[in-house]
């Protein structure tokens, strides 16, 4: 895999004139869906006065509403469906073959939902999971796959009515590497003890009966960012070096948005929360502020980079 500062030049030489070039079919796009909209609320409303008027029904009212937003969506998706197309093929495809010509993209596809299940991360499995943008291939000989994905539960209410909330939304990351763990090691947010204060944050983790044993490290910073369950203390500590901790926290710092990691077997699975599609280029912010790809490629930088400090620990794997 190319390095940062090589893959940072590529990406202002060789794709910021690209966007620069978009950008401006992205303004003319942006212009088109507010005369749209306008005229779509318009015409929505009239028709609504027009049926409703007569009608003194909560529900009717609330049903128009959710038909006005899951209408104007579909058309909103169905005007920006070329531009992302373009977007992708113009801008993502090309970064992905720079960083490796060994990966290959599908923009349509994501990571199986066995996957997410068995990674351990999330303690609620999903009733429905979607996603986009995987890619798959061997970067300097490691297997790795990775994709956004969308993971909901559904929720009926009393009345059978139908609602769903979000498990995760963000990149989720497979890494395979040629050595098997025994334990099952799982690293998280620290939001207990973000939410509660050192002292309830501490028993709520340590009697969290959803995880295994809580593991205690001995880096206070990375005590305060993060959280780590494992039914094996001492392999988590091998596992868990002061190099591998200071790459998880320099991260963390870098991209403020939550990290989950586990090791099992022989993978490593990481999910980076967005809380939205990542690469899906909004058409009412400027192309020439996106820091989405760079943000990609530290993330991918990072999971190699934990596969192979694993590789390299010759503490962890001489107690086999």
């Amino acid at each position: 895999m190319k390095s940062l500062s090589e893959l940072t030049d590529y990406y202002y030489k060789t794709l910021y004139p690209v966007l620069e070039e978009l950008e401006n079919e992205r303004a003319k796009l942006k212009k088109q869906i507010i005369n749209i909209a306008t005229i779509y609320t318009v015409v929505f409303v009239f028709l609504a006065f027009l049926l409703l008027k007569n009608i003194h029904n909560t529900e009717a009212y609330v049903f128009s509403a959710i038909a006005y937003i899951a209408i104007g969506a579909g058309i909103y998706k169905y005007l920006i469906k070329d531009y992302t197309a373009q977007f992708k093929s113009l801008i993502i495809e090309p970064l992905i073959k720079e960083i490796d010509k060994n990966l290959s993209y599908m923009p349509n596809a994501h990571i199986a939902k066995e996957n997410f299940t068995r990674s351990r991360l999330f303690t609620t499995h999903p009733d429905k999971l979607g996603g986009n943008d995987y890619i798959r291939g061997k970067i300097d000989g490691i297997k790795i796959e990775l994709s956004d994905l969308h993971a909901q539960k559904k929720h009926k209410d009393s009345k059978g009515r139908t609602s769903w909330s979000t498990i995760f939304q963000g990149l989720f990351i497979v890494c395979e590497f040629n050595k098997h763990l025994k334990s099952q090691t799982v690293i998280l947010p620290d939001s207990a003890q973000n939410a509660f204060g050192t002292l309830i944050g501490n028993w709520l983790q340590a009697n969290n009966i959803s995880r295994n044993e809580l593991v205690k490290m001995d880096n206070v910073a990375f005590e305060k960012e993060f959280v780590v369950y494992s039914n094996d203390q001492i392999e988590a500590r091998y596992i868990l070096t002061h190099t591998l901790m200071s790459k998880l926290l320099n991260f963390k710092k870098k991209s403020k948005h939550p990290l989950y990691i586990s090791f099992l077997g022989g993978k490593i699975y990481m999910a980076i929360e967005y809380n939205k599609d990542l690469f899906e280029p909004s058409v009412f912010h400027s192309l020439l502020e996106y820091k989405i790809a760079m943000e990609y490629i530290q993330t991918l930088h990072l999971a190699l980079g934990i596969v192979q400090e694993l590789q390299l620990n010759q503490k962890l794997w001489s107690k086999r």
